[in-house]
């Protein structure tokens, strides 16, 4: 059988078969762990892989001591306290000594594998009631985007198609030195990493020399502004685009992102914040983007993308219902996603219970001792 080369960055197989490789080759059916980048994750194996030095394969002495799924949960169990012990400037990881020096739980053969049928019945009943809460987040979302789509597509009278930039400023952002920045106090920036898919992102850095906000005037923003990111403007979730918050107001606009100021005579800022969100708008940043690895939209492009305006007492009446809706979705997304995390708190409260001697009695000794 063919090895695979696996990373641990999300712990699974994600590349070409090697051949002659000098990397350690873990049989299947067997578990391994991140030891640096993706610390902590842990994997069975399904078929013979080849790994890399930033993950270890952990492989029973003999199964007639040691159950591999019963390994496989114990590790899981414990991955909160591999990445505590975490060490490096860049890349958290954990030494090979560290790991063999883990105490695993280890009861008879019998008793592991009851535990692993408990853990297995208790996880299938988890499993399902994620998979039914992540549908429902999905369609939460799904239907807040389905009626902001059909906004824009269904239009009536009086609706106008305008460019950007015949309805608001547009201005991109300033290529500031990286030794311009400071993490201590001074003028607000706007990077790239503020602004998230429908989501301004506060940091606690980034500020630049205090005399820089009458010198760079001509880049400043304002609270109520718009924000698009011009690299990587497209992420798996959405749209790179933002509203400036009070906290921002009159920050720098650095290179790579974009500020959208409307004019309100012609165009509500919600409502074309609104129109930025729509699947309509994704598609043209797909067509313009000048990569296809790293959809890139050039200032050009955001300038000239076509925006149907209608009256501005018709956009107040859809704000109004958008926001409304917005509000709905955002609710029924966070009550969604506090159950995932709760589901998520319970799985790790049972791993912790089953190996905490709360289902048995389980004598213990070091994983160098139980491991090849």
């Amino acid at each position: 059988m063919k090895a695979e080369l696996i990373t641990s960055t999300e712990c699974s197989i994600t590349s070409e078969a090697v051949k002659g490789s000098s990397t350690n080759v873990i049989p299947s059916g067997n578990v391994i762990i991140a030891t640096r980048v993706g610390l902590g994750k842990v994997c069975m194996l399904g078929q013979e892989t080849a790994i890399n030095q930033d993950l270890r394969g952990v492989v029973p002495k003999s199964t007639k001591t040691l159950d591999v799924g019963f390994l496989f949960r114990w590790l899981k169990s414990v991955a909160a306290t591999i990445v505590a012990e975490g060490t490096g400037v860049t890349v958290q990881g954990v030494k090979l000594p560290f790991v063999k020096s883990l105490q695993v739980p280890l009861p008879p053969l019998p008793e592991q594998k009851r535990i692993v049928a408990i853990l297995d019945e208790a996880f299938a009943g988890i499993d399902s009631a994620v998979a039914n809460t992540e549908k429902n987040l999905t369609n939460a979302r799904e239907l807040f985007e389905s009626y902001l789509n059909g906004v824009f597509t269904q239009r009536g009278d009086g609706w106008v198609e305008k460019p950007v930039i015949e309805i608001a400023k547009v201005t991109s952002g300033h290529s500031f030195k990286s030794g311009d920045f400071s993490d201590k106090s001074g003028a607000k920036s706007i990077k790239i990493t503020n602004v998230g898919v429908r989501k301004f992102v506060l940091e606690a850095n980034n500020f630049l020399p205090e005399d820089f906000t009458e010198t760079y005037n001509r880049f400043q923003v304002a609270e109520g502004d718009i924000v698009i990111a011009l690299t990587r403007s497209i992420i798996s979730t959405g749209l790179k685009v933002a509203i400036v918050p009070s906290e921002y107001d009159g920050a720098l606009l650095n290179q790579r992102v974009a500020a959208i100021e409307v004019n309100s005579n012609i165009v509500l800022r919600q409502f074309l914040y609104s129109f930025l969100c729509t699947q309509s708008v994704i598609g043209y940043v797909k067509k313009q983007a000048n990569t296809l690895m790293q959809p890139n939209l050039s200032i050009t492009d955001l300038k000239n993308l076509s925006v149907s305006v209608p009256p501005i007492t018709e956009q107040k009446k859809l704000v109004e219902k958008i926001g409304a809706l917005s509000d709905e979705a955002q609710h029924l997304e966070s009550v969604y996603q506090q159950k995932l995390n709760a589901l998520a708190e319970l799985r790790q409260s049972i791993l912790q219970k089953a190996f905490a001697g709360e289902l048995t009695s389980l004598p213990e000794e070091t994983l160098e001792g139980a491991i090849a």
